[in-house]
């Protein structure tokens, strides 16, 4: 377990984030892995059908993440406090709600795929592999769950490196099962979704294993599942808020993806190259956000604002220069790293997508303040706001997509995002600066 209440806020922040960095970093690593293959070994056209349900996927595992993380910064509140029966009531009940929700988001989308693909735009020549490869991403749901619940967990008490380590065995076992379905079994792109899937049910049920071995102290007992309308009440507000806050984002980008359907297979493939690289350079915002949204939590159990306000913005300033070389890296290797996540030579799809990657990153300082502050808020307490904010960025996308994109073709995706994020940042500023917390901390007198 770690206590992030002592120390100095940033060494505390950085050595708490630097394990969850390189999990998420792996996980992003066999993401790339299952497009690669799929890229090289099945061509281009069965890729764009994996690129043409990916947003729909990732939306659903965001937003139970969401919900998790939301339910984590409740036990992080506890554990700060040092009240060891709300926490591990919190606990068990983020286990229940994790597992309710999965089953039925999973359920509700598998009876309704083919509605969902039209909305989607699936074009009749990717559906076969693009309804194949989605339906078994979500049949798996629950194990994606069941991995981000523990670790969310985990989280909360302080401990990041044991998820990084199940992260790292179940990368290694995705990479030889998506050779092996999808080179020699010839299971197509029903085999990458397949390795994906038992991978995340070995790193959930190791991880599960080892809290039980590692931490007697939190093993749960019937009891523990009653936990009281109050707990539940605060659970359910601030996971609620912290999934519609994903959901949102999520889904504006679901809205572009409904577009982006329309253009030809080169831009489809395109755009799925330089998403993938987009979750890698923005991999550390995420990483940073999620540290920020715990490490508020324990500090706001333990009554220290003045320790919040500057791990926040110390937690800022390092992540602008993390920005700026991005930008500088996107500007002049753009298409060769798309090269090497798509393995494709065509022209057009190193180009559009090195155009794409070139004109967002110049902006990342903006996206970096934004999950930085939503994140922080609530872990603060602040539901509300991120909301909001997150609201904002479906909207533009959704207008966007109907109106720009068929105008001005994929430079409407292109600006689609820099155009929403100068918009939705304001109200995070502005009520950053105007938060109680942040405001009285001077007068805190527990800077330590």
């Amino acid at each position: 377990m770690k206590d992030l209440t002592q120390g100095k806020p940033l060494k505390v922040i950085l050595l708490f984030a630097i394990p969850l960095f390189i999990g998420q970093l792996f996980q992003q690593f066999y993401s790339l892995v299952d497009t690669r293959i799929v890229g090289s070994v099945l061509g281009d056209d069965a890729l764009a059908s994996v690129g043409a349900t990916t947003t729909l996927s990732d939306m659903l595992v965001g937003l139970l993440n969401g919900f998790t993380n939301g339910c984590a910064i409740i036990i992080a509140t506890f554990y700060g406090a040092k009240d060891d029966k709300k926490m591990k009531k919190a606990m068990a009940g983020t286990i229940l709600m994790g597992v309710a929700f999965s089953t039925c988001i999973s359920a509700l989308c598998l009876l309704f795929l083919n509605p969902i693909l039209n909305l989607l735009n699936v074009s009749a020549d990717l559906r076969p592999n693009a309804s194949a490869y989605i339906s078994i991403l979500l049949a798996g749901l629950l194990t994606a769950t069941l991995y981000n619940v523990c670790a969310a967990i985990l989280r909360a008490i302080g401990d990041t490196v044991t998820p990084l380590i199940f992260l790292i065995i179940s990368s290694g076992l995705n990479i030889g099962l998506d050779i092996l379905f999808v080179k020699y079994i010839g299971m197509g792109v029903k085999g990458a979704a397949l390795a994906t899937v038992i991978s995340q049910a070995l790193s959930a049920l190791l991880c599960f294993v080892y809290m039980r071995m590692r931490y007697p102290e939190l093993k749960l007992c019937r009891e523990d599942f009653k936990a009281g309308k109050e707990i539940y009440s605060k659970m359910l507000s601030t996971g609620s808020s912290m999934a519609f806050m994903v959901a949102f984002v999520n889904m504006g980008t679901l809205a572009l993806q409904t577009s982006i359907n329309t253009f030809d297979n080169n831009i489809i493939v395109a755009h799925t190259g330089a998403r993938k690289a987009t979750s890698i350079f923005m991999l550390p915002f995420s990483v940073m956000g999620n540290t920020l949204a715990t490490y508020c939590g324990q500090n706001l159990g333990a009554g220290k604002y003045e320790r919040i306000k500057k791990g926040i913005f110390q937690t800022l300033l390092l992540t602008f220069v993390w920005c700026f070389g991005v930008a500088l890296t996107a500007f002049f290797a753009g298409g060769q790293i798309v090269h090497l996540i798509t393995a494709s030579t065509e022209k057009e799809v190193l180009d559009t997508a090195a155009l794409y990657l070139r004109i967002n990153t110049s902006l990342y300082c903006v996206p970096a303040t934004i999950c930085l502050f939503r994140n922080a808020m609530q872990g603060f307490g602040d539901n509300k706001t991120p909301v909001f904010s997150s609201s904002l960025e479906l909207i533009g996308k959704v207008l966007i997509a109907f109106f720009l994109a068929p105008a001005i073709g994929y430079m409407g995706i292109i600006v689609a995002e820099p155009i929403v994020w100068c918009i939705m940042v304001i109200p995070l500023i502005v009520n950053m600066l105007r938060n109680p917390i942040i405001r009285q901390c001077k007068n805190s007198g527990s800077a330590a």
